[in-house]
């Protein structure tokens, strides 16, 4: 597929954690396998930037810290991992940087300090989107 030897197949299975599962037809693969098998497909050509949307969706909470960690070992490697997600006590755990966009509009960007200043990710999030904020 695209050229790709097959080898690669092997590598992104291992790296996402599939590699018992890979003879298993993807039906029968739990919501979390599923997730992660989105995930190798995505590695597959080994690009430099990654777009996540809603990563963490349908995973138990051994597969969030795994997924915590996928992320933190694609940015350790230099790759940009970009990550759209309605959990942000989740996305407080993995992100450098934050945007937010609120209605289709840019509300705020810059380091995960700066926007939070102190705060929850989900605090700063209704303090910049007028929502309530404790």
């Amino acid at each position: 597929m695209g050229g790709l030897p097959g080898s690669r197949v092997d590598e992104v299975l291992a790296n996402v954690e599939l590699t018992e599962a890979r003879n298993k037809r993807v039906k029968g693969y739990s919501l979390g396998m599923k997730q992660r098998l989105s995930l190798a497909a995505a590695l597959l050509g080994d690009p430099d930037v990654l777009i996540l949307d809603e990563p963490a969706n349908g995973l138990d909470p051994a597969g969030i810290a795994w997924l915590r960690g996928f992320i933190a070992d694609q940015a350790k490697a230099g790759k940009t991992v970009l990550v759209s997600s309605h959990q942000l006590a989740e996305l407080q755990n993995v992100v450098d940087d934050v945007i937010i966009i609120n209605r289709g509009k840019l509300v705020a960007s810059g380091t995960l300090e700066e926007i939070t200043g102190g705060q929850t990710l989900e605090e700063a999030f209704l303090r910049l989107t007028s929502g309530v904020s404790s």
